[in-house]
């Protein structure tokens, strides 16, 4: 806990402690001769006079020098960032590493909050609850362990689903049956439509669990191509009008992207990058994030590529919005289906 340029002046570090500044946490401590404490620069007790103060780069120093930790803000112990990540850190592990996915009370007691707060603090850090994260995982390794070529069987029960019935619920998640990731996607059926929008020409296609893929295209065969090349394997079936509402909601959504739309989703993904896809539908249309900001926001704060790359993975554009995250300098950034598209569709938010 050394000091820096920032605080190594005692004004500063008055001036710090006054506003409860939290970046100027790890940077000294203060001590008040009054009471014989030594506190962290946010602490939240009353705010002693200034000529009973007097400040030290590190608790061992004010140790030193007398001074006993003041047992509200407890400076000894690990700031509540850096416990809270290490909590997050070790709920994950558990939930990856139990065959029985561990219930919030159980995790909750582990870590030393409350349910609520823990499952509060889980979600806000991970962007997914704790059983949602779980059993991502599992479904994770499930479609792995397909694709590597184990049988659905071997692959369902070294995921983790510890009961053949739990095959259901891993197939749900996958959004197709085992046999058809296993086969790279060769046996999936999807029905695809296109329709003429204000942005060239949109291409849907819908699984049996909802909207799966949502693409762009300068004419009505390359939105086509552009929704095949989501799901290269799979073959696509011309819904020969069977998806006419469904279409029209998708027109509306291009039209209004920051209408209301209540299409359910086929959303397919690794647990980050649903993690990274729920952070996006949680940016309020008119508003733009950068990619750090959404890493921030799921708890990764240097994953900025990795947030990229999955904002470029993403198969349902604009339901997804993918098309609100911009450069940090600033700048529109890339987009799948071009810069002139997303700078209309940033534009007609921005206009509601």
């Amino acid at each position: 806990m050394n000091g820096t340029k920032t605080y190594a002046a005692e004004a500063a570090r008055h001036r710090a402690f006054e506003t409860r500044d939290a970046g100027a946490e790890g940077h000294f401590i203060i001590a008040v001769k009054t009471t014989g404490i030594y506190c962290r620069p946010g602490c939240p007790a009353r705010p002693p006079k200034r000529e009973n103060v007097e400040f030290f780069d590190t608790t061992g120093e004010a140790r030193g020098a007398g001074y006993r930790a003041c047992l509200r803000c407890k400076p000894d112990e690990p700031a509540q960032g850096a416990r809270v990540a290490k909590m997050i850190t070790e709920a994950c592990r558990k939930l990856e590493r139990d065959e029985n996915i561990p219930s919030v009370a159980a995790l909750a007691i582990a870590a030393g909050f409350s349910e609520g707060r823990f499952h509060r603090l889980f979600k806000q850090a991970t962007g997914l609850s704790p059983k949602q994260y779980a059993l991502a995982k599992r479904v994770e390794k499930f479609r792995d362990r397909l694709k590597g070529g184990e049988t659905v069987t071997a692959a369902l029960y070294d995921a983790g689903f510890n009961a053949s019935s739990r095959a259901y619920e891993a197939g749900r998640r996958l959004g197709a049956k085992p046999r058809d990731v296993k086969s790279g996607g060769v046996a999936l059926t999807l029905k695809a439509a296109v329709a003429r929008c204000s942005l060239g020409f949109v291409g849907i296609a819908m699984s049996e669990r909802g909207l799966c893929a949502l693409a762009f295209g300068d004419s009505a065969k390359a939105a086509r191509e552009a929704v095949q090349a989501r799901f290269p394997k799979a073959r696509l079936v011309d819904a020969d009008g069977s998806l006419s509402a469904a279409l029209a909601r998708v027109v509306a959504l291009v039209e209004e992207p920051a209408g209301a739309f209540d299409l359910p989703l086929d959303i397919r993904g690794t647990a980050f990058q649903e993690r990274v896809w729920q952070a996006l539908r949680k940016i309020p249309a008119g508003e733009t994030r950068s990619y750090s900001a959404i890493a921030r926001a799921i708890g990764k704060p240097t994953a900025q590529r990795a947030v990229a790359q999955a904002c470029g993975a993403n198969k349902i554009a604009v339901a997804i919005p993918c098309h609100r995250v911009v450069a940090s300098d600033g700048g529109v950034g890339g987009y799948a289906f071009g810069v002139k598209r997303k700078k209309v569709l940033l534009d007609k938010e921005a206009a509601e």
